[in-house]
């Protein structure tokens, strides 16, 4: 039975909800130009996704200019769905009313940390594989959650920080806002801000720049 439809029909009913909008997505060319434009990946975790594993969900995010104001990341085989708005805090729940807010751990010190990765490959690849290996023998405990749900358990506070060597904006720009408005820190591994770099390290904000400084290129 499809639990869920295609890739394409995934962001298909966008451009109709809100016309003349530009997207920008993982399957097709972007549709239009302006200051305001929707960044969407229509199943994030797509191995998990063909492999059965639930750990796989649809990214929407709304930018302005070079900002994302809002967002929503919606897991329906694991039923939990997160979304922010710029001002208005993070929240879950699979409901408006039956939202709760979220936010970031207050965890100061990279010995009490907990991280959590997608896989080892691309750090290797990207030069920075010493500098994550030593982060990772650093910090309190490692587990590789993977794709949007790391980004989701910082916003949550159940972890403390969550990096990848090697991301696209539509894999990003909807974790950032959330990330953002729950307390925490989003940037590319060179510490520029937002979703816009091609890689990320998500944080409580307490842990940010150390860590970015122990996965600088070697």
């Amino acid at each position: 039975m499809r639990i869920w439809p295609s890739r394409t029909r995934c962001a298909a009913p966008l451009p109709r909800a809100v016309p003349g909008t530009p997207v920008h997505g993982e399957e097709r060319a972007d549709s239009g130009q302006g200051p305001r434009r929707w960044i969407v990946d229509p199943i994030d975790g797509t191995a998990n996704y063909v492999r059965g594993v639930p750990v796989w969900a649809t990214l929407i995010g709304l930018a302005v200019e070079d900002k994302v104001v809002a967002s929503v990341v919606s897991a329906p085989a694991l039923r939990r769905r997160w979304w922010a708005a710029e001002g208005a805090g993070a929240w879950t729940g699979t409901s408006l009313l039956k939202a709760r807010p979220i936010h970031v751990s207050g965890v100061s010190r990279l010995e009490d940390a907990f991280l959590s990765y997608s896989s080892l490959h691309g750090w290797v690849e990207s030069g920075r594989g010493h500098g994550f290996g030593e982060l990772m023998r650093t910090v309190w405990r490692t587990r590789a959650f993977g794709d949007f749900w790391s980004y989701m358990l910082v916003a949550e506070g159940v972890v403390d920080l969550a990096c990848e060597p090697d991301l696209n904006l539509h894999d990003m720009a909807a974790l950032d806002v959330i990330v953002r408005e729950a307390g925490g820190r989003f940037t590319s591994l060179d510490g520029a801000d937002g979703p816009w770099g091609p890689n990320a390290m998500a944080s409580n904000g307490l842990l940010h720049e150390e860590a970015l400084e122990m996965v600088q290129e070697s």
